[in-house]
C-alpha cells in the first residue's frame, strides 16, 4: 500500500500563522461564552458554594463583591463538565420519558430566604425515586480520582450532596441516600461512586455556618471598614487558584485576596 502524502502548507499560510490565529479565536470564543453563561454569572449563592471552606470567599459572595478584573480563568474543565451533564441528562430522560422514576436536572429550593434573592436554590443532577438516591456528577482528572478513591470526597462535595437531598425533601420527595459519581476526564471510563445516607444535619450545619458569616458581615461591615476583611479567614482546603477574588500579592483585601497564607 502506498504511503499517503499530504500537501505542505502554502508559504502564505505559514507566514501569517493562520492556525495560531484560529486557535486563539476559538479559545477566546470559548472563554467569553463560558464566562458569561448563566451558571457563571449567577449572583445568589448556590448549593455547590455553601460548603466552600473559605469564609472570606463566602463573605465576598454574600456581599456580591466585585470579582478581580482581568483574571483569565480557564473555563475548559467547566465546559467539559457542562457537556457531560447535558449528555447524562439526555440519557436518563430517554430511559424514563415520563419522569416517573427519574427527576433530571430538577430545580429545588434548599432554603427560602428573607427575600427571593436570598433563596438558596439549585438543580439536582439526578434523583432516583425508586431508591431515594440523589446523584451528583463530578468530572475529574486522574490524580483527583485516585484521591477520591482513597479518601472519599471532601466536605464541600458532601455538603453539596446533602443540600440537594434537603432540597428534594422540601419538594416532597423522600431522599434516603446521596451519591457522588466521579467520572474520569481521561479516555478510560472507570468511574468511582461514593454513597452515603442522606444526612440533613450536614446540610443544616453548613447553612448555620453561612448564617454566621452573614451575621459577621452585618456586625463588621467590611464594605465601610475594609480592614474587617482580614477577620474572615481563608482555608488550606480552599481551591484558591480558581477563586474569582484571587489577586496574587494583594495587600488590600477590598480589591482581592492573595490566597490562603496559613501553613
Amino acid at each position: 500500500m502506498a504511503t499517503p502524502t499530504f500537501a505542505q502548507p502554502s508559504n502564505a499560510t505559514a507566514e501569517t500563522g493562520a492556525g495560531a490565529r484560529l486557535a486563539q479565536m476559538i479559545r477566546d470564543l470559548i472563554i467569553t461564552t463560558a464566562n458569561t453563561a448563566p451558571r457563571s454569572v449567577q449572583r445568589r449563592i448556590g448549593p455547590s458554594e455553601v460548603g466552600n471552606p473559605c469564609d472570606r470567599a463566602l463573605a465576598y459572595k454574600l456581599l456580591d463583591w466585585p470579582e478581580v478584573a482581568g483574571a483569565d480563568r480557564d473555563p475548559w474543565a467547566s465546559v467539559q463538565g457542562t457537556a457531560v451533564h447535558a449528555w447524562m441528562a439526555d440519557l436518563f430522560e430517554k430511559r424514563d420519558p415520563g419522569g416517573e422514576r427519574y427527576l433530571v436536572e430538577q430545580r429545588v429550593t434548599v432554603r427560602k430566604g428573607f427575600t427571593e434573592a436570598a433563596d438558596i436554590t439549585g438543580s439536582a443532577d439526578l434523583y432516583d425515586r425508586q431508591t431515594g438516591t440523589v446523584f451528583d456528577w463530578k468530572i475529574t482528572g486522574t490524580s483527583s480520582l485516585a484521591k477520591y478513591r482513597r479518601n472519599g470526597p471532601g466536605d464541600q462535595y458532601r455538603i453539596q450532596a446533602n443540600l440537594y437531598g434537603l432540597g428534594m425533601r422540601n419538594a416532597g420527595e423522600t431522599p434516603r441516600r446521596v451519591a457522588i459519581v466521579f467520572l474520569p476526564r481521561h479516555h478510560i471510563l472507570d468511574p468511582f461512586v461514593w454513597v452515603d445516607d442522606f444526612r440533613p444535619e450536614v446540610a443544616e450545619a453548613a447553612l448555620a455556618r453561612l448564617d454566621s458569616i452573614r451575621d459577621q458581615i452585618v456586625r463588621t461591615d467590611p464594605e465601610a471598614n475594609p480592614a474587617a476583611w482580614s477577620d474572615f479567614p481563608t482555608s488550606p482546603a480552599a481551591k484558591c487558584f480558581f477563586c474569582p477574588w484571587r489577586r496574587p500579592g494583594s495587600t488590600d483585601l477590598a480589591t482581592g485576596c492573595p490566597g490562603n497564607q496559613t501553613t
